[in-house]
């Protein structure tokens, strides 16, 4: 009797893990659709409703403390139930909280829908690593996650205009209405076509399955009753990836919260020009994210050093970060200003899908838990920037927290120079690639 490996031998396999790759594309887009709904909408809702810049910060730092304080349990929902009814039901809830921004009525009715919302992103990050953990191959891994948060920035790019045109023709109101109702629709879709794992899927192939499996080891349908906190927690990499995020999760902040302000109110463009000129860094983020998760793979590939394939792509990035935020911040011309950001953002972006790789890399099954931790102090970090970033306005002028972001720049470059991607927390089960995965 042929066994398995010997019976698909030659057939080509299918690319089931790509569709589910570009589906986790569409959900990273939608999160900062949702995100920067608020951040382009700010110079509006502050006229309407009266309220101050700090307590502005306060509002936008709510959606990233609800985000931050949530990660853990998002993580452990997706390694708990796993990631085709964690996703759907997480997108579910968020997208409602979206619309019901357009509801508030006051500073702190705002604050609570914010909060509500950043609760139900929390999980979406972790929860989708964990998703392509059982399905992407280890050299696939740093594109995987380049792409999927190239789309989230890319989603976060187009977004300024369509609100802007928005607010023109409707009121600041309709944008979070619109964007809510995409992401339920895209909860029906992913319930509709994801599966936990390769061998539940009907469109795989046994050379699919095959191929993920002698790459990865067996793939397990069957939910994890407990996560094992303990190992997790004693992993010195993932605290130093955790650090290291810290610092990226304040200055991202930096940009998607305030970026438009900046641009309208100290740079004095008027609300078209901001909508255009604050997408530029966007897209310019979106080419970073796809190229550092690309070539991170590609030196993995070509040297078999996946230490140094991960270190000196987030290395290289955090730098390029530093080195342009200075002059961007001191240039007086506007435009010249906006350019300079865009290759600070594009250096800041070349780290994510290395960042996001390395929790693949240690975490295995458990990527989602281990994620959650690093991603969790990425927002902690999120979440005291924009009412820091108020704070230091109001003292010392916009020049100062531009200059405290390029310094945490800095010291993330020199984080990540101490990251061991080989390190992994937990050793994959391997089986005999004629074995079938189990499905249950």
């Amino acid at each position: 009797m042929m066994k398995n490996g010997e019976k698909n031998a030659g057939v080509r396999p299918t690319r089931v893990r790509h569709i589910v790759l570009w589906l986790t594309v569409a959900a990273y887009m939608i999160t900062y659709m949702d995100r920067v709904v608020i951040s382009s909408a700010v110079p509006t809702i502050r006229k309407e409703l009266g309220i101050d810049m700090i307590t502005m910060g306060w509002i936008l730092s709510s959606f990233r403390w609800g985000y931050s304080l949530f990660q853990l349990p998002g993580g452990w929902l997706g390694d708990r139930i796993g990631p085709r009814r964690a996703l759907t039901l997480i997108v579910t809830w968020w997208s409602i909280f979206t619309s019901a921004t357009a509801m508030s009525w006051s500073a702190v009715s705002m604050a609570v829908f914010r909060f509500f919302f950043g609760m139900g992103e929390a999980g979406a990050f972790p929860i989708a690593t964990r998703s392509l953990s059982r399905w992407m191959l280890p050299d696939e891994r740093g594109y995987a996650q380049g792409i999927t948060h190239a789309g989230s920035r890319l989603g976060a790019a187009f977004t300024p205009p369509i609100v802007v045109f928005l607010i023109a023709a409707f009121g600041w109101r309709a944008p979070f209405l619109m964007f809510g109702l995409l992401g339920l629709l895209w909860a029906v879709l992913w319930y509709w076509y994801y599966r936990d794992t390769p061998g539940e899927h009907a469109s795989t192939n046994q050379a699919e399955r095959d191929l993920i499996q002698n790459s990865i080891g067996e793939v397990r349908s069957k939910t994890t009753t407990s996560v094992p906190w303990a190992e997790i927690l004693r992993s010195t990499t993932l605290w130093k990836l955790s650090m290291m995020y810290f610092c990226y999760g304040y200055c991202l902040s930096v940009y998607l919260d305030w970026l438009p302000t900046y641009l309208n109110e100290h740079r004095h463009f008027d609300l078209k020009a901001m909508g255009f000129y604050a997408a530029m860094p966007l897209y310019a983020g979106t080419i970073g994210d796809l190229a550092g998760g690309w070539l991170s793979d590609r030196i993995a590939h070509r040297t078999g050093n996946l230490k140094m394939a991960r270190r000196v792509v987030a290395v290289f990035g955090f730098l390029c970060a530093a080195a342009f935020i200075i002059p961007a911040t001191f240039t007086t011309d506007p435009q010249m200003c906006v350019w300079y950001t865009c290759i600070a953002f594009f250096g800041l972006e070349c780290t994510v899908g290395v960042s996001w790789a390395v929790p693949l890399d240690i975490g295995g099954d458990y990527a989602g838990s281990v994620s959650a931790v690093m991603n969790m102090c990425g927002n902690i970090g999120g979440a005291i920037s924009p009412t820091l970033l108020a704070y230091l306005v109001k003292a010392y002028g916009w020049d100062v927290p531009f200059v405290f972001a390029a310094s945490l720049c800095l010291v993330a470059a020199f984080l990540f120079y101490r990251i061991d991607a080989t390190k992994a927390i937990f050793v994959p089960q391997r089986e005999p690639i004629g074995v079938a995965p189990n499905v249950h």
